[in-house]
């Protein structure tokens, strides 16, 4: 896609006065990194804490009477029987019980939700949305109008009370909460996709570039970009769409079976799908032999038989070698520690199933 006809972040001059590189991601022009490259954006992320630039992903607002026993009628899991001031992951789905988005779904008051949706997806969420929802329902696109600025890393908690936010009012785990941060009415929320403590912070587009620079001058605080964003989430194996999750995948053949609710008075799309389909695949963890990468699409063997693929590939700056995610055919049945081989041009790099998170002891779920 040309540049010009990228979306822009509200935080574009920013990046553009800290040296950020930038790139295409879902339609947006995005920072992938600062000066200070990937990996140390990666291990001060992990160490102290960093702010990244989430103003590509979509806000719907869902309001009305009876909505959410509609939302029940929509999602795997019932947005019904979350509390208000709670948020919860969740996914939309196709009839064969497969992943249109995986998403994240806050419970305001008694029928308004508001549901973060990845930026690719964006247009078919609100179209698959406006499909399924009942009339009286309302359903309202806020995405330009709302910046989010994502906070991570253990001492970000700690960074908030610089800015006078009470520690006893920060969130909980899976919460959200109203706070006032550098005379910003947020809303603020605890969900991660870092594997660290962490905040999100929803502000109107027009205030973003000053919240973004008061949070930069509190210490310890860097900028960082998409790709330590995501090395951080592939060293927690957290799922990325696009690689793996897609219309191609369900929730169960990605780990994600136990949280869904599935008895047979549940109905949404690909209900009937997931109660009686069995798995075609599995995904899993692989440790690499060395710091070479895999890359995405990448065929996967054991024993000289092709087994599976690559859906995401790189080097974890936290263990020092490469890491990578992987679908297997489910009838192979993987046991953590079997040898693979992953194809990498003509030759092959050595690796081994191994269980996820790669990293542990994080501080994602320290109390504040």
């Amino acid at each position: 896609m040309n540049e010009k006809h990228l979306e822009h972040s509200p935080l574009s001059e920013e990046h553009a006065a800290l040296g950020a590189r930038m790139t295409p991601f879902a339609g947006w022009n995005m920072p992938v990194n600062y000066p200070g490259g990937i990996i140390a954006e990666h291990l001060h992320t992990r160490r102290e804490a960093s702010i990244f630039d989430i103003c590509h992903m979509g806000e719907l607002r869902i309001s009305g009477h009876g909505t959410a026993e509609a939302l029940d009628g929509i999602f795997p899991r019932r947005p019904s029987r979350q509390s208000i001031g709670s948020c919860k992951y969740n996914f939309l789905l196709t009839d064969s019980g497969t992943v249109i988005d995986d998403l994240i779904i806050y419970r305001f008051d008694e029928n308004e939700f508001l549901i973060v949706v990845n930026a690719g997806t964006k247009n078919a969420d609100v179209a698959q949305l406006r499909k399924l929802l009942p009339n009286g329902t309302e359903l309202v696109d806020e995405s330009d109008k709302t910046a989010k600025i994502d906070l991570q890393g253990p001492s970000s908690a700690k960074v908030l009370e610089k800015l006078d936010v009470e520690k006893s009012s920060l969130p909980g785990y899976y919460k959200w909460t109203y706070a006032e941060i550098a005379g910003i009415e947020t809303l603020l929320s605890r969900t991660g996709y870092t594997g660290e403590l962490g905040f999100e912070l929803y502000v109107g587009a027009g205030n973003a570039p000053t919240l973004w620079n008061a949070i930069l001058a509190t210490n310890n605080v860097k900028p960082a970009g998409l790709g330590a964003r995501d090395t951080l989430r592939l060293e927690m194996g957290y799922p990325l769409y696009g690689h793996e999750l897609d219309t191609d995948t369900t929730p169960v053949e990605a780990g994600f079976g136990a949280m869904l609710e599935l008895d047979d008075e549940h109905r949404f799309p690909g209900a009937e799908a997931l109660r009686s389909r069995l798995p075609r695949k599995q995904l899993i963890g692989i440790l690499l032999e060395g710091r070479r990468a895999a890359r995405a699409g990448s065929a996967i063997y054991a024993d000289g038989k092709k087994v599976g693929q690559i859906t995401s590939g790189a080097y974890a700056p936290s263990l020092g070698r490469a890491v990578a995610m992987a679908y297997l055919d489910e009838e192979r049945q993987p046991d953590v520690g079997t040898p693979l081989e992953i194809e990498a041009g003509r030759a092959t790099i050595p690796g081994i199933i191994t269980a996820t998170p790669f990293v542990e002891n994080t501080s994602l779920r320290n109390p504040v």
